[in-house]
């Protein structure tokens, strides 16, 4: 199916719940997301690449991105502070994919060093002209623009960041109901609901969602147009698919997946661990996670599951 075919405006207008697929750095790569979407992940995300990088650098090009006919609808992040920079990475990107996102909501210390992620959250007019840029210089109308933030102390500034998006073009924004100080504290999902409700465009929720059930109480106590979901996935790709746990035809179907795509060991493995997490006991994880090769994986997984 085409990329028009699976718009993700439409999909966010549509009224039904959206389940997305975060950014996650080093994991919501081709192979993940290929796994996600055949367990009712509607929407991927890339994990964050530097568009700095990524335009000045085939080989950052090469390492960063790849995508194929059935990724879609896929959304681009990246973290960008300069205007310009972002729109050419996003005429880069526009024939392989339906979007990019502008990376507002990352902590990490050196994203905020580099004027990336949640310190733009303070910049209302960086991410403005970033935005109106990519506008002014990708030509098809249905590219989407998109911003993924966390929220302020001061929640009327928040409100005052994601209008003034709103009014420069933005496509819908998704809110990590967190502040950047935060970390583990329980997600403001009150928070969330008041974006939203200040807002004509659409609105994802995202935060400590671990089911399907989560997912759908979230949406309704936000009335948001989706959910995205990280860590949740990591542990279950089928949880959208409404498995509580992640079913042993999903590990079969990464394996079969990982190696077509020739996944890193050190990612494939790791998948797996997050994947069995649930599913295996103590002494079987020191054992499985010890692992250091294809062929050692493989036979484990016969010899305990008959995958």
């Amino acid at each position: 199916m085409s990329r028009k075919k699976k718009d993700p405006i439409e999909m966010l207008h549509s009224g039904q719940l959206v389940k997305v697929c975060a950014p996650m750095v080093r994991y919501s790569k081709l192979a993940f997301r290929t796994l996600v979407r055949k367990y009712s992940c509607d929407l991927c995300y890339t994990p964050m690449i530097v568009a700095a990088d990524f335009v000045r650098s085939i080989k950052a090009r090469d390492s960063e991105f790849t995508t194929n006919q059935g990724d879609c609808p896929l959304i681009v992040q990246f973290a960008a502070n300069d205007a310009r920079l972002l729109s050419d990475a996003a005429r880069i990107v526009c024939p392989y994919a339906n979007g990019v996102d502008i990376n507002c909501g990352c902590p990490q210390r050196w994203a905020m060093a580099e004027g990336y992620g949640a310190c733009l959250i303070n910049k209302p007019e960086l991410v403005r002209d970033m935005v109106k840029q990519v506008r002014n210089q990708v030509e098809n109308p249905r590219f989407s623009v998109s911003i993924k933030i966390r929220i302020h102390d001061d929640l009327t500034r928040t409100i005052d960041l994601c209008r003034k998006a709103e009014a420069t073009g933005v496509s819908w924004i998704t809110v990590h109901g967190r502040t950047v100080e935060e970390r583990h504290q329980p997600v403001h999902y009150e928070a969330i609901k008041i974006i939203k409700e200040n807002m004509s465009i659409p609105v994802i929720a995202n935060g400590d969602i671990r089911n399907l059930k989560e997912a759908e109480n979230i949406w309704h106590i936000t009335g948001t147009d989706g959910v995205m979901v990280a860590r949740g996935l990591l542990a279950n790709p089928a949880m959208f698919a409404g498995y509580e746990e992640t079913p042993l035809k999903c590990i079969w179907d990464w394996v079969d997946i990982a190696l077509e795509l020739g996944t890193p060991y050190m990612c494939f493995h790791q998948h797996l661990m997050y994947m069995m997490e649930k599913i295996t006991s103590r002494q079987e994880k020191r054992v499985f996670n010890a692992l250091s090769s294809t062929s050692a994986v493989l036979d484990y997984l016969t010899d305990h599951y008959g995958i």
